[in-house]
């Protein structure tokens, strides 16, 4: 995961543009994405696909004729979508055009201006202020014109048609927490579930944010009641605690079967409320959709000091925290997988454990399945209550309750509810 982040390091993405397709192609080599194309003036809703945008080289030309800024050096020295420029300027009229940080100023911010039409270039703060008085030169030798804007798409089929949700964006530049660490533990996560027998379908979105997840709304509205759980993933590399925010529908089952799989791991973790700010998690909850999606980081969004800047780069995002985000993952895709109800059909007082084999037949020794565990969920399988229920009324992990309920099956105590 890490080397397909170091990969996709260099590449220019915006929202659209020749670096949007190239990530894709470099991510359909792990798994078979379907590439799609929407054309620039397509209506998607209250918006419209903007033209497409694609830069080859730009800079500024100090007095003295030496480049100042040169977007071979890094992507995020251009303004993102800045339309093509040639120009001389003063020094107090450069500056109006200049982006920097003044509380990081050795940091190079990331800025973009996609609706409207300007141009830009950022530096840091220190950089600014050692500008001098003289004419500078301004090139940016950049296209917007009519063209498409491009996602990736994967469809993993499963026993039934109802669908898990995975999305990540593909549209920020040299950011390796903000997003190519999504990008890449969601191509992994595919690949995984792709030699697995799901109960679930899963579909994968690699779109560019907030106007992928919109016009790929507009193209499936009539076909999102498929999708019964959902997970955006962002800034998921870092090495800061697990943050999850719920679905704007607050108990949903991705809800309850991420906060468990949190809980019941080592270390801190934060579940917070849905909030119509953030990543495509605002898309897909919309009220005209309420999709049960929620957004799982580990810094969240604005809340750690490299966030859309130059300081959020390959040093970032470590090989371990990407390992641990996958293994997360996973155990939340097995909660979704093993969460069914069952019923109990020896349901007049305990059943004889011992006599079937799952209890010891000295006390105190162990059968190999937890005891406890075995009683909750013949106490709870009265066809309601799922194993998730019962996990979270028992304080036990997922994955033990699971263990109690097959040997169950086994022994022909339990049937499984539809």
């Amino acid at each position: 995961m890490h080397k397909l982040v170091a990969e996709l390091y260099p590449l220019c993405r915006s929202i659209t543009g020749d670096g949007v397709r190239e990530t894709l192609r470099r991510v359909a080599k792990h798994v078979p994405l379907e590439i799609r194309e929407v054309a620039s003036g397509t209506q998607v809703f209250d918006w419209t696909v903007p033209p497409e945008w694609n830069i080859r080289s730009a800079h500024i030309t100090g007095p003295d004729g030496r480049r100042v800024v040169d977007f071979e050096t890094s992507n995020l020295h251009v303004m993102s979508y800045s339309v093509p420029t040639r120009a001389r300027l003063s020094r107090a009229e450069l500056d109006t055009h200049l982006h920097s940080l003044p509380d990081q100023p050795d940091r190079v911010p990331y800025r973009t201006s996609y609706y409207s039409r300007d141009w830009g270039f950022c530096m840091s703060e220190r950089q600014r202020a050692s500008l001098g008085d003289g004419e500078y030169e301004v090139v940016i030798d950049s296209d917007l014109r009519d063209g498409h804007l491009t996602y990736g798409e994967l469809l993993i089929p499963g026993e039934t048609d109802d669908e898990v949700l995975v999305s990540c964006h593909v549209c920020h530049p040299s950011l390796a927490n903000d997003n190519l660490s999504g990008i890449a533990v969601a191509t992994f996560l595919a690949a995984h579930l792709r030699t697995s027998r799901n109960r679930y379908s899963y579909r994968f979105l690699f779109v560019p944010g907030t106007i992928g997840a919109i016009t790929w709304l507009s193209a499936n509205r009539a076909n999102v009641d498929r999708v019964k759980q959902g997970l955006v993933l962002a800034c998921i590399g870092d090495g800061a605690p697990f943050t999850y925010k719920r679905s704007r529908r607050g108990d949903a089952t991705i809800d309850r079967a991420v906060a468990h799989t949190l809980a019941h791991r080592p270390g801190e973790h934060e579940v917070v409320d849905f909030s119509p700010w953030g990543y495509d998690e605002r898309q897909f909850c919309s009220p005209g959709f309420n999709l049960p999606v929620g957004g799982l980081t580990r810094s969240p969004q604005g809340r750690f000091p490299e966030y859309h800047t130059s300081a959020d780069d390959l040093s970032l995002v470590r090989p371990e925290h990407l390992a641990e985000s996958l293994s997360v993952l996973v155990e939340i895709v097995d909660v979704l997988e093993g969460d069914r109800a069952y019923l109990n059909v020896n349901p007049m007082c305990e059943p004889r454990l011992g006599a079937r084999g799952l209890y010891p037949s000295v006390g105190g020794d162990d059968a190999g399945v937890d005891r406890v565990a075995l009683l909750w969920v013949l106490n709870l399988s009265d066809g309601t209550h799922s194993l998730l229920d019962i996990a979270a009324r028992a304080g036990l992990p997922f994955a033990t309750v699971r263990a109690a309920a097959d040997a169950l099956v086994r022994v022909g105590l339990l049937e499984s509810r539809p």
